[in-house]
């Protein structure tokens, strides 16, 4: 039976102490380039592959992240803004030597929360990432700060984002330019399809484009607001009796793309041409955003830049526990208004 090289032969063969070998296999910053790729040299011509289960037990660290999205599996899923999320946290675990578990939980079942603090409780995960609306959960952040348990809240409102390290654009903001936009353009009548009620992100939006309709000088009467789920359904549905509504709306503003898809669909069925009847914009800018007729006028979210800065400030939790500045950072990455053929000036 042949024997596999152990890190003591690497050791032998690079001509260093074991504990260097340890250093330059665990990436720690303290040791010479020339002895890291004497070291790298070694490994390679050895064939050895570290023992990542024993390594873990030896650290207590099990190199897993858990991802936590926000799911009704009933219901119809979001097209494309957790896999977004999802692609960038993986490239940055690879990269940076962890795993990404993900895990799916139901708002509407309290027990689903319980289920996200044994998370934390079980010890299986190093850290855990929140997306919304678990991400504005404070009382569940909290429970997972006095567990000591890393963890970091995507598109987290401000009061969140004062116990946790989060980030996300300022959805304020971007809800402001996309209502800058559309008065811009000559619009003075709008319905706006909004996102659930307990969804904190998806108001600042909507308060950033009322705030934009103010600046302007219009009364806020002009906006109609419907409380909608990301659906494709809820667009269709929704837009649909605002459409038909006289007088119709110059402008349907969706908080999600899917929801805009959906109201694309309710105003061809309606027989309306877009954007010369009504213009549509929608929030994200995921695929489905380029790839229906007309494309859509939508606010770019970098879902994948966000997922892995998540994950990027989650490690840098993980590895410097006792720094309160680090464990509640607040990061905004840029977001950007994409003029598509779904908006028109009036």
């Amino acid at each position: 039976m042949i024997r596999k090289p152990t890190i003591d032969d690497v050791a032998a063969k690079a001509g260093v102490a074991r504990v260097t070998v340890s250093r330059v296999l665990n990436n720690s910053p303290n040791v010479r380039n020339e002895v890291r790729e004497r070291v790298l040299a070694a490994v390679s011509a050895l064939g050895y592959q570290v023992n990542a289960q024993a390594r873990y037990l030896a650290s207590g660290s099990s190199r897993q992240l858990a991802l936590v999205h926000a799911t009704d599996l009933d219901a119809e899923p979001n097209s494309y803004y957790h896999s977004g999320l999802e692609l960038g946290a993986m490239r940055a675990c690879a990269e940076l030597g962890y795993v990404l578990v993900t895990h799916t939980a139901n708002p509407a079942k309290p027990e689903d929360r319980q289920r996200i603090r044994g998370l934390a409780d079980s010890r299986r995960y190093d850290g855990v990432i929140l997306t919304p609306p678990y991400s504005d959960d404070v009382e569940l952040v909290e429970d997972l700060r006095k567990l000591d348990f890393p963890i970091v809240l995507i598109s987290a409102g401000p009061e969140a984002g004062q116990h946790a390290a989060s980030v996300g654009i300022d959805d304020r903001l971007a809800g402001f330019e996309l209502g800058k936009f559309l008065v811009g353009q000559g619009h003075d009548s709008f319905v706006y399809i909004d996102g659930p009620a307990d969804h904190i992100s998806a108001g600042l939006r909507l308060s950033g484009f009322l705030e934009a309709i103010s600046d302007a000088g219009l009364n806020a009467g002009i906006v109609r607001v419907l409380t909608g789920n990301f659906t494709f359904k809820a667009g269709v549905e929704l837009s649909a009796q605002a459409l038909a509504s006289q007088p119709r709306p110059s402008a349907v503003v969706c908080a999600n793309d899917d929801m805009a898809a959906g109201a694309l669909f309710s105003a061809h069925r309606l027989g309306l041409n877009i954007p010369a009847d009504v213009s549509i914009t929608g929030f994200d800018d995921t695929p489905v955003s380029e790839i229906v007729w007309p494309p859509l006028t939508t606010v770019h979210q970098p879902l994948r830049q966000i997922g892995g800065k998540a994950v990027e400030l989650l490690v840098d939790s993980i590895q410097n526990r006792h720094d309160k500045d680090a464990a509640t950072t607040g990061i905004h990455v840029p977001f950007q208004l994409v003029e598509r053929a779904s908006t028109a000036v009036r």
